[in-house]
């Protein structure tokens, strides 16, 4: 056999080696994405067959996981490995139509906010309200989410004043047992893309500490608010928008979002100023119920199926019972 004749065998036989590591690979890579694709299930089931929820906080201490009525207002508990959760806040309580956004902070207080009229504060142990803080005046608004930073702020956003109010320590302190007027701290309706008179706008909130993150929901643009300086500005979103935004949650610089309109929940990073946010993974399936907020627990995502366009206020119809929180992994 000849030299060049050796050599081209030589070749072939690489080649054909090569092209089976390839595909072996490319089999190995396709197991691995299957194996990482986004599975949904259920986490929990909710008590009650007109539940409408909407609103979710987990208690980092010790796993409880609360959930907020759209429809009365009350609030549920689930403990961790429960298959069901239990009411906590009865419907109505502390005069209470609705329970949209919610969360524990470090010290165990339950936060919850009501559409119609501000934000009641509990003691998780004892159920107990400790303070009230309530819109001093008549105008049209809708308390919706929230958030606290590590020193315990609370902000909150109104989507339809386009307004972000905050409640300090120190105010918290001082309505201690009583109630006390709920006041903005930014206004964003100068910002905003014109919308009409009483429309939506700002929707849910997060923070790393430094900043707060708010969705503009209709629009579907992510603004971010400096918490030493008070500047507002967008931040540029690459690959997608957020539009239907509605709950956020975000963990370093991992933001997630619950996109209620279209069944979908998408994931972001953002970069380390906040000025832009880069779409990594979209989620979009019927079994997420119209999902209104998440939480990250334990490398799950705890979805809130609202199921608002049937029968809710999305749309008429019937809901599927009981109503359940959803358990998403993979994104």
């Amino acid at each position: 056999m000849s030299h060049s004749i050796r050599r081209r065998t030589f070749l072939t036989t690489s080649a054909a080696v090569l092209a089976a590591a390839a595909t072996a690979q490319g089999a190995g890579a396709a197991a691995a994405d299957h194996a990482r694709a986004p599975r949904i299930t259920t986490a929990f089931a909710l008590t009650g067959d007109r539940v409408y929820p909407e609103g979710i906080a987990l208690d980092p201490r010790n796993g409880d996981v609360y959930v907020g009525s759209y429809a009365d207002g009350s609030v549920q508990r689930a403990v961790p490995g429960a298959r069901s959760a239990e009411v906590f806040l009865p419907a109505g309580a502390d005069g209470r139509a609705t329970a949209n956004g919610l969360r524990v902070d470090a010290a165990g207080r339950l936060w919850v906010t009501d559409s119609t009229s501000g934000v009641a504060v509990y003691d998780v142990r004892d159920r107990a309200l400790l303070a009230r803080f309530d819109l001093p005046d008549d105008a049209p608004r809708f308390v919706n989410d929230l958030v606290v930073t590590p020193d315990g702020t609370a902000y909150l956003t109104d989507s339809i004043r386009a307004v972000v109010y905050r409640v300090t320590p120190a105010d918290l302190a001082s309505a201690r047992g009583g109630r006390a007027p709920l006041t903005p701290r930014y206004d964003l309706k100068g910002l905003l893309t014109p919308r009409p008179v009483d429309g939506f706008s700002l929707n849910g909130i997060a923070t790393d500490g430094r900043r707060l993150y708010v969705v503009d929901m209709p629009v579907g643009e992510l603004f971010r608010i400096d918490l030493r300086s008070g500047t507002v500005r967008r931040t540029a979103l690459h690959g997608g928008d957020l539009t239907h935004g509605d709950g956020l949650e975000l963990v370093g610089r991992t933001l997630w979002v619950a996109h209620n309109r279209t069944d979908t929940v998408s994931r972001w990073r953002l970069t380390p100023d906040g000025g832009a946010a880069h779409r990594e993974r979209l989620l979009t399936d019927p079994a997420l119920g119209i999902p209104t907020t998440l939480v990250r627990d334990r490398g799950r995502l705890l979805v809130v199926r609202s199921q608002f366009d049937k029968g809710g206020p999305m749309g008429p119809g019937t809901p599927a019972t009981p109503f359940t929180v959803a358990d998403v992994r993979g994104i």
